[in-house]
């Protein structure tokens, strides 16, 4: 079969990885892909935030399957406009997406649902942030309603220091675009882990858990960024609560979102706080995360193909997911300045060395210029482990780091460090 993924960054191409792996894929095209990706697949180009052009590539290319990777096309509607087509594709609705694309609407929709998470209070206006503010102790999180690629989340310590995060991202100050909505939130403490579940429209089945470190800096310090690096073990999760979550979260989404005329099929990615008062849903996403999905990927030994068919052909209950045991790890290596300004183009020295230690270096941000991989983002690569246990799959990882070098590489050096200590 021939597949198309949507995409060009280190999930694509950790999808793209366990998609050559198949037996039944023949092809693989990805649009617009990256320089890495290109080893595994034709590179096509098109715009991710243009409807239309992702359409039209589809009706060019036809494939058998297409795999949307980022939540952008997933929001402006590509699965709707498939399905509409008779296309099979592997996704949410635009509608059904809003459990991302919306916080708003994701808090309202678990208020609804008796689905368990912070208090909260909606906002489209500073004089309802200053009124609403005065029901929180600080501090208190502010998160812009709508899609922030994980950097809408501003943790407050005074109510000025949220009324003036909340004024940036009416203003578009902050995020580069004006926000309509802002969520006020109660701070949460504990553990937070992300637990994915398939989801076919009519039932929900766990995949895998993953705990992602979003801050830039070590010890958790700095700005919120995409991801600087994530780790995957069995023990994130105690097999009672895996089933908790499943039945008391995912498949209350599910049964949620059908009843609400919206079926949800696809990946659910539930953000939890592991807090006193128990399991708490901190956010949703409606697709793998990244860089969750390339620690997961490695450690899945079902067909991911099998995966995206039960989806769309309502047949979840027929699947049984299986993951070796063990651990396994990913590390970003970003560009100098990142998560705010810096420059691309720089060229990446070690890529072309091979090893025989298990580590996959996943492309998230690189492209090729005159025979030469040169970064082209500001997560640039994600190189990823596994391992029995998760002091030797980033062992490995590090092992690996010290031989790849490009102008202005900054990494983590502290990945996994919660579950270590």
């Amino acid at each position: 079969m021939k597949v198309l993924v949507i995409g060009g960054g280190g999930r694509e191409h950790a999808l793209i990885w366990a998609l050559r792996k198949s037996p039944s894929v023949t092809e693989i095209v990805a649009a617009p892909g990256n320089g890495g990706i290109a080893s595994l697949a034709r590179c096509l180009p098109v715009d991710v935030n243009n409807l239309h052009a992702m359409v039209d590539l589809v009706a060019i290319e036809r494939p058998d399957l297409t795999v949307v990777g980022p939540e952008v096309p997933l929001a402006l509607g590509l699965v709707d406009e498939l399905e509409q087509r008779k296309l099979r594709v592997f996704g949410p609705t635009k509608d059904a997406a809003q459990l991302e694309s919306s916080k708003a609407f994701a808090k309202s929709f678990m208020q609804r649902h008796a689905i368990p998470t912070a208090e909260y209070a909606l906002c489209t206006t500073l004089d309802q942030v200053r009124e609403s503010l005065l029901r929180f102790s600080v501090p208190i999180v502010v998160k812009a309603s709508g899609l922030a690629a994980g950097k809408g989340v501003v943790i407050a310590n005074t109510r000025l220091d949220a009324e003036t995060a909340a004024a940036q991202m009416f203003s578009g100050v902050l995020l580069g675009a004006a926000e309509t909505e802002v969520v006020l939130e109660e701070f949460l403490t504990g553990e937070e882990v992300s637990f994915f579940a398939l989801c076919d429209g009519k039932r929900a089945i766990p995949i895998a858990a993953a705990q992602d470190h979003k801050r830039v800096g070590e010890g958790d310090t700095g700005p919120n960024t995409g991801g600087m690096g994530a780790y995957s073990t069995d023990g994130l999760l105690t097999p009672a609560m895996r089933d908790w979550v499943t039945h008391n979260v995912a498949q209350k989404v599910v049964a949620g979102m059908a009843s609400e005329g919206t079926p949800f099929k696809g990946i659910l990615f539930i953000g939890l706080m592991m807090s006193p008062r128990g399991p708490m849903v901190l956010e949703f996403n409606t697709r793998w995360g990244d860089p969750e999905t390339e620690a997961i990927v490695l450690r899945l030994e079902t067909d991911i193909v099998d995966l995206f068919n039960a989806a769309i052909d309502g047949t979840a209950d027929s699947l049984v997911v299986r993951t070796r045991p063990g651990a396994s790890a990913t590390v970003i290596a970003a560009s100098g300045g990142y998560p705010s300004k810096y420059a691309s183009g720089k060229p990446i020295t070690g890529l072309d060395e091979t090893t025989d230690d298990g580590v996959v270096i996943f492309h998230a941000g690189t492209a090729i210029k005159e025979g030469q991989f040169v970064t082209a983002g500001g997560r640039v690569l994600a190189i990823t482990a596994e391992a029995p246990d998760l002091r030797e799959a980033l062992d490995k990882i590090y092992a690996r780091i010290k031989t790849i070098s490009f102008d202005g590489m900054q990494y983590r050096r502290d990945i996994g460090h919660r579950a270590l200590r």
